[in-house]
């Protein structure tokens, strides 16, 4: 039997030195392909990735390209749109590996739904900034108009902040399972889903501005769709406790009550949400993983990377 695996992917790692065009993209798409060719024969795979940069484009076209005839589309919609343009990127490159092995793929990506509760406390409080940047006057004028919610950030100007509410559950994790169990590579959850929320009295399903944070999203698709071995995909090959200081010291192999020491020490939007999607997963009885791809293999041979477990 093979082992399941939930491979989260950052937004960044389709960049390199900041490249935003499509073929430039779709080159670095062409390395993961590569690596979950390699991997298929061993593993069940779910793919999930981040979309940051992506996505943040993707509001400047909008923004910029908004009238009265063709108004913006909200942010819950951009961030399907980023979807099925990374999925698509990604299915190509796996697709396209395989054929160079004399093989083929079953590949999907769903778009995919992931349910937040709206009396999460980060409605009340959002942090995440998103999209272009503003003066302090062209902020503040969108926030009247708009009924945005805007923050300087790290004096590097103002930017529109949305809400990061935790995740709950994936609408289509049913769809997403039957996919695996079929023998197909499935790609989900992109950019922590699009967040959306059930309504009290019909249970309809709306959609709301905010965003997900990638690995919260996809620990939680890792736990719906039972994987042995969640793996926060990053771009360094293990997280440190002292980073940057002469005391810095790469964590190996760790129980979830080592790790959990040193989580005051890990930053908010960088590693600390990996660390504590791994937690999360291995609290569970899985394997939670965090390094990059150069030591993806090693690291699910037990060889290098963090590894938590319970």
């Amino acid at each position: 039997m093979k082992k399941r695996i939930v491979l989260a992917l950052g937004g960044n790692a389709l960049q390199k030195q900041g490249e935003v065009s499509a073929e430039a993209q779709k080159k670095v798409a062409n390395e993961v392909g590569e690596m979950v060719a390699e991997l298929a024969p061993s593993y069940e795979i779910v793919l999930a990735h981040g979309n940051g940069p992506q996505v943040g484009n993707i509001l400047i076209h909008e923004e910029n390209a908004s009238t009265e005839a063709a108004p913006a589309m909200p942010l819950e919609t951009t961030v399907a749109m980023s979807q099925g343009q990374i999925g698509y990127w990604l299915t190509q490159a796996i697709d396209n590996a395989f054929i160079k092995r004399g093989r083929t793929a079953k590949v999907a990506t769903v778009v995919s739904q992931v349910v937040v509760s709206r009396d999460d406390p980060a409605f009340k409080n959002p942090t995440k900034p998103i999209g272009q940047f503003y003066t302090a006057r062209e902020a503040l004028k969108l926030a009247k108009e708009k009924g945005w919610t805007v923050k300087e950030d790290a004096g590097r100007g103002w930017r529109r902040v949305v809400p990061s509410p935790k995740p709950i559950d994936i609408v289509e994790k049913k769809t997403i399972s039957e996919l695996i169990a079929d023998g197909a590579i499935v790609i989900a959850a992109g950019g922590g889903g699009i967040p959306v929320y059930r309504t009290k009295i019909l249970k309809r399903l709306k959609g709301v501005d905010a965003v997900i944070d990638k690995d919260y999203a996809a620990e939680k698709l890792a736990e719906l769709v039972k994987a042995d071995i969640f793996v926060s995909v990053t771009a360094v090959p293990n997280a440190c406790v002292g980073f940057g200081t002469p005391e810095e010291k790469a964590l190996g192999k760790v129980t979830v009550s080592e790790v959990e020491k040193y989580l005051p020490e890990f930053k908010a939007g960088s590693m600390l949400p990996k660390v504590q999607a791994a937690i999360s997963f291995a609290k569970k009885g899985g394997t939670g993983i965090i390094t990059d791809i150069d030591h993806l293999k090693d690291a699910l041979k037990g060889k290098a990377g963090t590894i938590i477990t319970k």
